[in-house]
């Protein structure tokens, strides 16, 4: 009813326009407008100290930004390094930047893969923070189950951070696969 009563009804996707449209039953123009970001504030400022500080002896830096919930699919962030790790595969850390109910299982994991030596959690922190991560990044993994948009993939960018993504949601509406990055089936790590 809401929607229908609306002068007007946006989606930050199409994939979020259609869902909309088919969860609520409804007709009504629904106009896609991007999510946006601050071009000057992300862009690729590398920090040499800070990369020092988190891959010293020079090992590439795959980056993760997320809630940690099942949805967002952590565990698979320390399986790809797990595979990595292979011999002729270049040294790899991945920096975990979040928190959530899926952050005890992913430690445990990488433990368990014996990766947590190339594995680091560091928490939630403040964009400021993640701006600086971003710009010193090699890669940026996002293995969501489902994404209305993307935003965290739109900021590595705007980094020159390619990005591996799901193809899910309106993830390839940000991500162009084999331009700015690749997109992935759920879970194929």
């Amino acid at each position: 009813f809401g929607i229908e009563q609306s002068d007007g009804v946006t989606a930050i996707s199409t994939y979020l326009r259609d869902a909309t449209r088919a969860v609520f039953c409804t007709n009504c123009d629904i106009k896609v407008i991007y999510n946006f970001i601050d071009s000057e504030y992300y862009r690729r400022a590398p920090d040499e100290s800070l990369r020092q500080s988190l891959a010293p002896n020079r090992e590439k830096l795959i980056l993760h930004i997320s809630t940690f919930r099942p949805i967002k699919r952590i565990t698979d962030c320390i399986e790809v390094v797990a595979q990595m790790r292979k011999p002729g595969t270049p040294p790899v850390k991945l920096l975990m930047c979040g928190d959530g109910p899926e952050r005890a299982d992913a430690e445990v994991l990488a433990e368990r893969l014996g990766v947590a030596d190339c594995v680091q959690f560091v928490g939630k922190k403040p964009q400021s923070v993640i701006r600086e991560y971003l710009s010193i990044a090699d890669l940026f993994l996002l293995p969501s189950q489902s994404e209305s948009f993307g935003l965290s993939a739109l900021e590595a960018m705007a980094c020159e951070v390619p990005v591996i993504a799901t193809r899910v949601g309106g993830i390839p509406e940000v991500v162009e696969d084999g331009g700015c990055g690749y997109l992935f089936k759920i879970g194929d790590v």
